[in-house]
């Protein structure tokens, strides 16, 4: 039976609540301001819904997520970076990042992504919460992602990409940085071929919230607005 959540808690239902069909639906309703969405991240659950659904919060099992020093990068992806084609930074322009993520796709019809969800998210990232990685051709904004860090987690929501390669790049290069920050885990939701081919993998319900407790309160290194270091992966 599906949970409705009331506007005034913040309490979700326990994980293995959620319905095996469709996989990983958890409850309904609420609102997406920011203390909700910690909330959220924090219980093991993240909002997904279209516009004219109501608010959906979902947990999947399996999960699929990525270790960071299990992270594939390909020999052509190698030679891209290498080539420095593509420029890299985090936090220096989250608004177009998601923007740029709520943009319509060949292969989907509308977004999740939608104008109060943005607004949610760009409130996270005034609060630290948030984070962006941005991919830079020149001055042009061609690729990039966003999610969240709490302690030594990072749950990714989602990329973006307007040239070749850029936002594995992009990927590439935060995972790097948060494997020297000391982070465990980067929540990926969902499967695709895009993060399988990077190296993600699915873990049960059970193990990702076994990671939530004991890493979301561990600190982690983490410096965002740092000048970042050249990598190749």
């Amino acid at each position: 039976m599906l949970t409705w959540l009331q506007r005034d808690s913040l309490t979700f239902p326990p994980l293995d609540k959620a319905l095996r069909e469709p996989n990983g639906l958890l409850a309904a309703g609420g609102d997406l301001r920011a203390d909700r969405l910690i909330a959220a991240y924090r219980h093991g659950c993240f909002p997904w819904y279209q516009d004219g659904q109501p608010l959906l919060w979902w947990s999947p099992d399996p999960r699929t997520v990525l270790f960071p020093n299990e992270v594939h990068v390909s020999r052509s992806l190698r030679k891209v970076i290498r080539q420095g084609h593509y420029r890299v930074s985090f936090d220096k322009a989250f608004p177009d990042v998601i923007q740029a993520c709520a943009a319509p796709r060949d292969y989907a019809d509308g977004t999740w992504i939608t104008t109060p969800m943005q607004q949610a998210y760009i409130e996270l990232h005034g609060r630290g919460v948030a984070h962006s990685v941005e991919v830079w051709q020149d001055e042009r904004l061609v690729g990039g992602l966003y999610g969240l860090a709490m302690g030594k987690l990072f749950f990714g929501e989602s990329m973006f990409s307007r040239a070749d390669n850029a936002s594995k790049v992009g990927f590439v290069t935060l995972v790097e940085h948060l494997r020297r920050w000391g982070f465990e885990l980067i929540d990926c939701q969902m499967p695709t071929q895009h993060l399988h081919s990077l190296g993600a993998r699915a873990i049960s319900r059970a193990q990702f919230a076994d990671y939530l407790q004991r890493y979301l309160e561990q600190p982690s290194t983490a410096h965002w607005l740092a000048p970042l270091q050249p990598t190749d992966g």
